[in-house]
């Protein structure tokens, strides 16, 4: 893990050690329209971490089940914790978008049922984490972005380590799994800029099986 990412280059498609980074792979502006019956049917929000944190990336889902968090804890949940209602059905683009990166991961029976929405205002930033609330970890993630830059942070099992940095664009897919499926990863903060889709905005589409 310690050379995850090195070898990548700009404008190029790498495949190793259990990451897959494709530039340019989503067709932005059909992900974009599909989005915004999503947020009206569930807004975005700060979520709270079990130790009382506002996160300072705002978030909500849609899917069969919605990753959520508060002082009880991180998990999926079939309800909008703000609405009571069943989470918005995922797009028909979205599934496409993510089942194609997939394949081309190698992960062909890829079949999200939950897509977390992060949207990054200038400043935000998502910590180091790791993709452990999933039944089945043998399931790649992936994530899409729209709009500003983000700068794509991952590293190893352990929280301290080496790690990688990777910009990912508008339009761009970034699949990981196998050995990386439990990386600590997480997002820079968002540097100011503007978009014509987004504004002064990060979207990030980020497909898993959770349950």
């Amino acid at each position: 893990m310690t050379d995850l990412l090195s070898s990548l280059r700009p404008d190029e498609s790498w495949h190793g050690e259990g990451v897959l980074h494709l530039p340019g792979f989503a067709d932005a502006p059909a992900l974009w329209d599909a989005l915004q019956p999503v947020l009206k049917a569930a807004r975005f929000r700060h979520l709270v971490t079990p130790g009382g944190k506002t996160m300072s990336v705002l978030m909500t889902n849609c899917g069969e089940v919605g990753w959520v968090s508060d002082r009880s804890g991180y998990r999926y949940d079939r309800l909008d914790p703000m609405s009571g209602r069943p989470w918005p059905d995922m797009p028909d683009a979205f599934r496409t978008v993510a089942q194609r990166a997939a394949a081309a991961f190698g992960a062909g029976g890829f079949d999200p049922d939950a897509c977390l929405i992060n949207c990054y205002d200038v400043g935000a930033r998502l910590t180091a984490h790791q993709d452990r609330d999933e039944q089945d970890t043998t399931q790649p993630v992936v994530s899409v972005s729209l709009g500003l830059p983000g700068r794509f942070v991952i590293g190893g099992k352990q929280r301290s380590g080496p790690k990688q940095t990777v910009l990912l664009e508008h339009g761009d897919a970034l699949v990981f799994g196998r050995s990386a499926r439990l990386a600590y990863h997480g997002v820079l903060p968002v540097k100011a800029g503007t978009h014509d889709m987004t504004g002064t905005r990060r979207i990030s589409l980020t497909f898993r099986k959770a349950g």
